[in-house]
């Protein structure tokens, strides 16, 4: 489930190839972001035991994104002020961005069209996402720089450059499989429901 909603941020970079979000030495967290711990920790447990029973977990908006900006993940350098809202197999997630930090220990191409991924920036990224009999898949739609549409092909471009050599698998479509027993996921009106079988 992290891959279905962390990947919409597929062109910040992503650490998180499974459900345990890479966390470092996890904060004390209360509220929303508490609450989406503990869910998240239920379908982990749940996934690891020998009986895994049938159990479905809504997670809410509010819950995703007190999490997401609560320390417990570790966000890429230089992403920050991370959220997203969810409806109906859509997730849009914005961010700002310094893409020199993102980029760091990357050669700088000679690409006019990767030019405009320097300097800090609000970007908006818009997916489709769904997971189904345990395959999780995010396509892509849209990305905007300070609110311009950007090309589809320096979109491509930037992560074949710059985000699939560190995240392998991550590009504007990806697949992946879904961890901890966990059949589907929903996307829906300002939540997510995660489905084990």
């Amino acid at each position: 489930m992290s891959r279905l909603l962390i990947l919409v941020f597929v062109f910040f970079g992503s650490c998180f190839p499974n459900f345990a979000f890479c966390q470092a030495e996890p904060p004390v967290l209360s509220g929303a972001a508490r609450s989406a711990q503990e869910k998240i920790e239920a379908i982990q447990q749940n996934g690891e035991s020998a009986s895994p029973k049938p159990m479905t977990t809504h997670l809410g908006e509010t819950e995703i994104n007190s999490y997401l900006n609560s320390g417990a993940v570790k966000i890429p350098e230089g992403v920050n002020n991370v959220h997203m809202i969810g409806e109906n197999g859509v997730v849009v997630g914005t961010a700002k961005v310094n893409f020199d930090q993102l980029k760091a220990g990357r050669r700088n191409s000679m690409n006019p069209l990767l030019a405009m991924f320097s300097g800090t920036h609000d970007i908006r990224v818009r997916a489709h996402v769904s997971a189904e009999n345990g395959v999780g898949t995010v396509d892509v739609d849209t990305v905007e720089i300070d609110g311009v549409m950007v090309p589809r092909v320096a979109i491509e471009l930037f992560a074949d450059r710059y985000l699939s050599p560190r995240y392998p698998g991550i590009g504007t479509h990806s697949t992946f499989s879904l961890p901890d027993q966990i059949d589907n996921a929903r996307v829906g009106a300002h939540a997510v429901t995660v489905i084990q079988r």
